[in-house]
């Protein structure tokens, strides 16, 4: 019983084909920043390109590169960026973190990983995204439990079969027509932690790439800034270079959260003044209960908008904390 229902939460999450709504395709090409772009660019060459059309690699005699591992700090954008090569691809997206794979049962750990490539060579070509990798690739000749170095060997085990060229398999369990065109399945790894990975998992012939997402420079956060900024509704002259003046070491996490609190800043900024205002009024001598019901005008709508001076109250407040975080003492 403990088996199947480990089972049944990686089939939960994880999907098949898009007939029945189970396969993650995302059709809107997502705005990355902070030097991701090149990247992207670089691996549309050396990635997407020779696999969406394995005809070519082969006919070469090679094989196309078909396992990256991305790592850096957290919040740089590594899964960002997987969702943009799966965006570009428009293959079908496999996207799981490492400790969903993981199970308390004995061979259930291997289990889940063997189901989630299976169900990726079903649907060949198609992309299979570890987030975490650190958390199931740990070095055997450190870890004491005989089950995570199980997990590590089956790991390695079904990225080896990822790399030979599949046909699609239909639901039957059989190969499908030959209008299905045969592929490969593309593997992605996130982690922050590389050195705590299996080296036999970072030899070639396993990830065949690794990819350094650092922590972005100042031309870098004003890429990301305008992309998170685009669509706030501001006041006056927005200087995006002075944020990202006023912001080093902020990761593109860091940015995220610094406008989100921008905005909410301003938002309580503007209540605040509603308040006031409302509660100036008098219905027969009484003030008015409960200001926050009643209803805003078209042109009080109109006037709302985010200031520079909400970003830069906001900035200060967030620099002091990360800078309590890297130096606490």
């Amino acid at each position: 019983m403990g088996k199947k229902g480990e089972n049944k939460e990686v089939v939960e999450m994880e999907v098949v084909t898009s007939e029945d709504k189970e396969v993650n395709l995302m059709n809107e090409r997502p705005k990355i920043g902070g030097g991701m772009s090149e990247v992207l660019e670089e691996l549309e060459n050396e990635v997407i390109g020779p696999i969406y059309h394995p005809h070519v690699p082969r006919s070469l005699g090679v094989e196309p590169m078909s396992r990256i591992l991305l790592h850096g700090p957290p919040g740089c954008g590594k899964t960002k960026l997987s969702n943009a090569i799966a965006n570009e691809a428009g293959f079908p997206f496999y996207k799981i973190c490492a400790t969903e794979l993981v199970s308390g049962v004995s061979g259930a750990s291997e289990e889940n990983i063997r189901d989630l490539f299976t169900k990726a060579h079903r649907t060949a070509t198609s992309i299979v995204f570890i987030d975490e990798t650190d958390a199931i690739a740990t070095k055997r000749e450190i870890s004491n439990r005989v089950m995570e170095q199980r997990i590590v060997t089956q790991l390695m085990s079904c990225i080896d079969e990822s790399s030979r060229i599949v046909k699609p398999i239909s639901r039957s369990g059989t190969a499908e027509s030959s209008d299905c065109r045969p592929g490969y399945v593309l593997i992605i790894g996130a982690t922050n932690r590389p050195d705590a990975i299996d080296p036999a998992l970072r030899r070639p012939g396993r990830f065949d790439r690794e990819i350094y997402i650092g922590v972005p420079d100042e031309s870098a956060r004003v890429d990301i800034l305008s992309i998170l900024t685009r669509n706030l509704k501001v006041e006056g002259a927005f200087d995006l270079l002075k944020i990202a003046k006023s912001t080093p070491g902020f990761v593109g996490a860091d940015l995220v959260a610094l406008t989100k609190k921008a905005a909410n800043l301003a938002m309580n900024r503007i209540i605040g003044q509603r308040k006031a205002e409302v509660c100036t009024k008098h219905v027969k001598g009484q003030p008015i209960e409960r200001w926050w019901k009643q209803p805003w005008a078209p042109e009080e709508i109109e006037k709302l908008s985010i200031t520079m001076d909400d970003f830069e109250v906001t900035w200060k407040a967030s620099f002091k904390w990360k800078w309590k975080i890297v130096n606490p003492y």
